[in-house]
């Protein structure tokens, strides 16, 4: 059994079928007060910050959140953010830890869990209730909306928090796909932009383009997966490296602009904007090309809200989002998140509040009510189970 840890500090990690980012600071100043208080305080400016707030209170605060955070609030001290299934389920063999992800080896497949751990800074900060269950099933949601681009690794979902996928040879290359100039990090296109860079990963970017602009086409942008950060590159390199054929370079590249376009479209049709998102691919045994990991979810992509993106653009206001940006900023106030060796805990109602908004997103996305799953049985347990029955049928 998984050992119970405090999720509002160290986050602990334990675990039914199919599968959501923040606001933009400018001024923190904060006091032990409520979540909605706080969130307000990262808002750039006065005024103008409170009326570009309305639209998006309008569509998080309403009924639905009430008649969610209550089970939020009760699921504080029992969300999933360790396993150890190699322990309760008979023929798992190594345990690779991600960042939000325990990938076990089940022999002829792999057996991903979305656990709850909230990363950021490259270290853990807290455990979300239900944030496990919102990104695997929202990505479960996006492979099944995308067979008609391409084919995906799944194989089947026996939990909630658990998706059993093919083995495939992974592409050591992500495609970052953008439709925005924006971002805050030295490797966002704002950023680069900003500097004078006027071509990145092989994209001829014009002058007098503004932070939060839309670019004229989406572009991608790849990046290697190395081990302690990615690095930008341009196609020509990937083949030259050696790291894809330009076949299947070209291949993929098309898959992913495609995916991309449509999530943009039924993100569109929403009322969301997605702004960028990365994708990850895969060989399978038989040299077909497969969509692997996840897709569109609100760890993987930047979503904005579509009704106020123009009057916030041309008021020179950060567009409306839904992420974890309130969360790193409360961090920041309170410690050095990169050096300091222990954290303090994560407020809980901002931990239910972010946990609510990954639950807005996914039911903004799929445009279906999210399912909270009976409380009974322990989610280590369930997962255990689950698991095991689903395995035994695979073989």
């Amino acid at each position: 059994m998984a050992q119970s840890l405090n999720p509002l500090k160290t986050p602990k990690t334990h675990g039914n079928l199919p599968p959501l980012h923040p606001f933009p600071p400018q001024k923190l100043r904060l006091k032990p007060k409520s979540a909605s208080f706080i969130c307000r305080s990262l808002m750039s400016g006065q005024n103008q910050d409170q009326k570009q707030q309305l639209s998006l209170d309008a569509l998080i605060r309403g009924g639905r959140r009430e008649e969610l955070f209550g089970a939020i609030e009760g699921s504080l001290y029992n969300c999933l953010s360790e396993t150890n299934l190699q322990l309760t389920v008979p023929g798992l063999k190594s345990k690779i830890r991600g960042k939000v992800r325990d990938i076990y080896d089940g022999g002829d497949y792999l057996v991903l869990v979305t656990t709850d751990r909230q990363s950021a800074f490259d270290r853990i900060l807290a455990s979300i209730p239900f944030k496990g269950q919102v990104l695997n099933e929202t990505s479960l949601w996006w492979f099944d909306k995308t067979r008609h681009i391409t084919s995906n690794a799944v194989v089947a979902a026996p939990d909630r928090n658990v998706t059993i996928v093919k083995k495939c040879s992974v592409f050591p290359v992500e495609f970052v796909a953008r439709g925005y100039v924006t971002g805050s990090t030295d490797t966002s296109l704002w950023t680069v932009y900003r500097n004078g860079v006027r071509n990145y990963c092989g994209n001829d970017l014009p002058d007098g383009l503004v932070k939060n602009q839309k670019l004229l086409q989406n572009i991608l942008t790849p990046t290697t997966k190395a081990a302690d950060h990615d690095e930008p590159i341009t196609p020509e390199e990937i083949v030259k490296r050696g790291l894809m054929t330009q076949e299947d370079y070209d291949e993929v590249s098309k898959r992913a602009l495609q995916l991309f376009d449509y999530g943009q479209r039924v993100a569109a049709d929403h009322g969301l904007i997605l702004v960028d998102t990365k994708y990850e691919f895969g060989k399978g045994h038989d040299g077909s090309i497969l969509l692997i990991d996840e897709v569109h979810t609100p760890d993987s992509s930047r979503y904005w809200i579509g009704q106020s993106y123009e009057e916030c653009f041309q008021n020179g206001l950060e567009p409306e989002n839904v992420d974890k940006e309130f969360l790193r900023l409360w961090f920041k106030s309170h410690c050095n998140p990169y050096k300091d060796e222990v954290l303090p805990e994560a407020p809980k109602d901002l931990v239910c509040e972010l946990a609510w908004r990954y639950i807005f997103l996914y039911e903004t996305i799929t445009n279906s009510k999210f399912q909270m799953p009976p409380g009974e049985e322990p989610i280590h347990e369930r997962i255990s189970r689950n698991v095991a029955s689903a395995l035994s049928c695979l073989k």
